[in-house]
């Protein structure tokens, strides 16, 4: 019984889930290049590192130990992986880095200070970063776990006092090497929590795309990791501005991804399409109305050529009148997406008509336009692009066969005119595009669009148009810059205790 109501809590769960408009894919052949970006940024805030001073008394010596700084970092050997389930795994090992400090030693009473080098080696750190989609639909940095050490360190030690250093070394470095083992997984948790999620916040989730339409890329569920690829589902619907948070109901074929050797694929179903002429239409954006010199004029020749009976019937104050030519869609268009290629079918009245100054419009002809798209899909940077074509057109009387008759001779002119005056400015508003769900600084090269049965995929290698640090320095938060750490939790393996240290305890300033 507890296993059939499982089952059945499963299929109805299933039933309900959204089926994602948008999908991402990242493959493992994009962790090389997300590695070497990531690693220098990781590197200039592992540069940040603040030791605090180290003091004590050791029988006769009073040492103090101040003014730490990362001088040089070192990344010998590093590996980016994906970790199932939803973990991105960084691994570093046999890392150094040199480190500059200041020294002071009281023996009875006698002074020495100055500043020195020391390095440490045999730095080993595993983070990984854990992803989910929070309330809002961003995804996010969930959290980050951690595991640092250091093996050993080494500080040359010399001027008046360099023997006793010598006996003090090892209790120093060990110090030290704790308080460096501190400090790393602080570091990383304050990059992964605070500033790679600054650098996720400019991935669009609902924005506007134009004045009329906006876009949501809500993502749907946590995404799912596997040892070869990064899987993300998106919403991907448009939405009309004016009336919010309007959704439509979404029975296209959820797009597929199989494909794993570009960086980045992502996959757009016909609902992607849809939503958007839906948007469009209840915007009230799907008509164009040409009057006087903004019609072509070779169309307004031949239209007057057309209906010169009609007009030559009218009386002579509106013969000479400017000629209007309105298309308005009557129905959302739909989109429909084959191996063969991308379409859109539409159906709009066309209404032509004599519009005399301060006079009402003298209707000429209505008539009824069915018309096939083609379309083109391209991803530029971050902008998906469509061009359309008119291929295919026909126009009927919606008030007689007879009529309908009377307009054939005018189809092939019409569909000539309308691909050189009308689609022209229906390119120019495609061309603009909308964003694809990327986080800034980074684009797509070397595209590759392919269709399918109900939706198409894009295939492209990644491009780093700006630096991690570019960026997350322009959209770090003000009250952390200039401060590397935040709230973290201690390092999931923490090293040994170093050596009982007390409070620093400057010595004096001048010897006895």
């Amino acid at each position: 019984m507890a296993l059939f109501w499982a089952l059945f809590l499963a299929l109805v769960a299933g039933a309900h889930a959204e089926i994602p408009g948008c999908k991402l894919r990242i493959t493992s052949q994009a962790l090389d290049l997300v590695k070497q970006e990531g690693l220098r940024f990781l590197e200039e805030e592992l540069e940040t590192i603040t030791i605090p001073d180290l003091g004590g008394r050791e029988g006769h010596f009073i040492y103090n130990i101040s003014e730490v700084k990362v001088i040089e970092l070192q990344l010998m050997s590093s590996k980016l992986h994906f970790q199932p389930e939803q973990e991105l795994v960084l691994q570093i090992s046999n890392a150094s880095l040199r480190l500059g400090f200041r020294r002071q030693l009281l023996y009875w009473f006698f002074y020495d200070g100055g500043y020195i080098n020391a390095s440490a080696e045999g730095i080993s750190i595993r983070t990984a970063l854990q992803l989910s989609g929070d309330a809002s639909g961003r995804i996010k940095v969930a959290n980050v776990s951690c595991e640092a050490s250091v093996s050993r360190m080494r500080a040359a030690f010399g001027g008046t006092f360099g023997k006793l250093y010598e006996i003090l070394s090892t209790f120093i470095t060990s110090g030290m090497r704790f308080l460096l083992n501190q400090q790393i997984c602080p570091v990383l948790y304050h990059a992964g929590t605070v500033l790679l999620n600054s650098l996720l916040d400019t991935v669009p989730v609902r924005s506007p795309v134009d004045n009329l339409v906006g876009i949501d890329y809500s993502i749907l569920k946590d995404p799912e990791v596997s040892t070869s690829n990064l899987d993300m589902e998106f919403r991907g619907a448009f939405y009309p501005l004016a009336q919010g948070n309007r959704s439509f109901p979404n029975r296209a074929v959820e797009p597929q991804l199989q494909e794993e050797e570009r960086m980045v694929y992502v996959a757009f179903s016909e609902f992607f399409f849809d939503s958007a002429l839906e948007s469009y239409f209840r915007a009230g954006a799907l008509k164009l109305s040409l009057v006087g010199d903004k019609v072509p004029h070779d169309l307004d020749v031949l239209l007057r050529a057309s209906y010169f009976g009609s007009i030559v019937l009218q009386s002579p104050a509106v013969i000479d009148s400017p000629l209007k030519l309105e298309l308005k869609v009557l129905e959302a268009p739909h989109c429909t997406i084959k191996p063969s290629g991308t379409t859109i079918t539409v159906t709009a009245s066309v209404s032509i008509a004599l519009v005399p100054p301060n006079l009402p419009e003298v209707q000429l002809s209505s008539m009824i336009m069915d018309a096939r798209l083609s379309a083109k899909v391209a991803l530029q940077g971050k902008a998906l692009r469509i061009h359309l074509d008119l291929r295919k057109f026909r126009i009927y009387s919606n008030h007689s066969a007879l009529e309908s008759l009377a307009l054939i001779p005018l189809q092939a002119p019409l569909k000539t005119m309308l691909q050189l005056g009308v689609m022209p400015l229906i390119n120019e508003r495609t061309r603009r595009g909308v964003q694809i769900p990327l986080p800034e600084g980074m684009d797509f090269v070397r595209e590759v669009v392919t269709n399918h049965a109900g939706f198409l995929t894009i295939g492209a290698d990644l491009h780093f148009a700006k630096g991690l640090r570019e960026v997350i320095e322009k959209k770090r938060p003000a009250t952390t810059r200039g401060s590397p750490t935040s709230r973290a939790p201690p390092p999931s393996r923490p090293p040994s205790t170093p050596p009982s240290t007390a409070p620093s305890t400057p010595p004096p300033t001048a010897a006895a």
